[in-house]
This record gives structure tokens, C-alpha cells and sequence, in this order.
């Protein structure tokens, strides 16, 4: 079950660390997860939550980079705010190159952290947004037929009835028909609400699938 409420996943392996940041987040208002390491983290972190994860960079079993990219190739998109003690300029920009909000050396400057996890919230929460968008165009999509989907494009192209019958060797109140289901399928009520719907689709099918 996807939570509405956000979640700041804190994971780092030392304790004090874990300890003073979750008293700083708390007095703000946030949830926090706190765990020591990254297979923890793994094993009992919800993936869909809206929130963000606070990662150190250098841990024992999985570091913080690797962690990110099992996460990217999990479909994960968890908005992550990096911390270190010992980072890099090559660990940086990796970091960044795959999708950081931030990269924040020890000791954390507060007012920065919770920019930060202001910003990643925000981001996570449009991210839901999107992917609740796409399975609900997905979902739609998923009523109508094969014929009614070649409409569907022919119609966003501009054509008319009579234009669409003929190339489906057609009459047009065929075709008519075939509108008047799509209208009722899709849930739209005018033609620019489907041309919109049209476009959506289009959009959502370049997103990356998740699980």
C-alpha cells in the first residue's frame, strides 16, 4: 500500500549520525525510517512511498552509488539526498549524473539538509502523480479495441469520418460509431478532451514502467 504520507528514509551506518538527523527531521514535522546499512534498508523499505532517502555514500556490505543504481534498475524512483564524510568530485558527479537532489558533506549544514528534503518531497510527489497518471491512461486505453485504437490515431491526425472510412473501407457512421465509443471508453466529452487524451498517452508511453 502506497503511503500518502512522506517518508524520509535515512541510511547510514552510524548511529550517531542516524540519531541526530532523525531528532533534526522529527522537530521538523517528517517522518523518518532510519537503518543502519543498505541491505536493511532493502529488505524492509516500502518502494512506492512519496518521500525521499538520505544516503551516505561509504557503507560496508553496499555503499551509497550502488544502492542508487539498484534502485534505478529497480524502477525505484526515490528521490535520494546524498551525505558524506569522505566524498569526491567523481563521486559527486556521479551522483548527480544519476538524479541527486543534493550532495551534502559532513558535517550537515541543517538549513541545507531540509532544503534538500523540501525539494525531493516536492519531486517525489510529482513523480507519484505522473505514474498514477499513466496507469490510469493505461488503464483506459486497455477498454478499446484494435479497431477503435486505429480511429483513435487517425482522429488525432486531423482526419474525418468520411476520410477515416475510406481508409478502413468503411462507411463513416461506422466510424461514428467507433467516436461514439471512444467518447464513453476513455471518459471524454469533447473532441479536444480526447486529442488531449490522445497526447497523454503518447507521453505516458515514453515514461519508464514500473513495477
Amino acid at each position: 500500500m502506497i503511503k500518502t504520507t512522506p517518508t524520509i528514509y535515512l541510511v547510514d551506518d552510524d548511529p550517531a549520525i542516524r540519531d541526530s538527523l532523525a531528532l533534526l527531521i522529527g522537530s521538523h514535522g517528517g517522518c523518518v525510517e532510519a537503518y543502519p546499512d543498505a541491505p536493511t534498508f532493502l529488505a524492509e523499505a516500502a518502494s512506492d512511498d512519496i518521500g525521499c532517502l538520505i544516503l551516505d555514500i561509504r557503507m560496508p556490505h553496499l555503499s551509497g552509488l550502488a544502492l542508487q543504481a539498484h534502485l534505478q534498475k529497480q524502477g525505484i524512483q526515490l528521490p535520494i539526498i546524498f551525505i558524506t564524510g569522505h566524498g569526491d568530485v567523481a563521486q559527486c558527479a556521479q551522483a548527480f549524473k544519476s538524479g541527486a537532489i543534493d550532495f551534502i558533506s559532513k558535517p550537515i549544514d541543517q538549513i541545507q539538509l531540509m532544503g534538500s528534503v523540501r525539494r525531493a518531497i516536492r519531486q517525489s510527489i510529482q513523480l507519484q502523480e505522473k505514474k498514477a497518471e499513466t496507469r490510469d491512461v493505461a488503464n483506459r486505453l486497455a477498454r478499446i479495441s484494435e479497431r477503435e485504437r486505429a480511429v483513435l490515431d487517425m482522429v488525432a491526425e486531423g482526419l474525418s469520418s468520411k476520410e477515416i472510412g475510406k481508409l478502413l473501407d468503411v462507411s463513416p457512421r461506422t466510424i461514428e460509431t467507433h467516436r461514439a465509443s471512444l467518447f464513453a471508453k476513455l471518459e471524454v466529452s469533447t473532441l479536444a478532451e480526447l486529442i488531449r487524451f490522445y497526447l497523454c498517452s503518447l507521453e505516458a508511453s515514453r515514461r519508464p514502467t514500473t513495477p
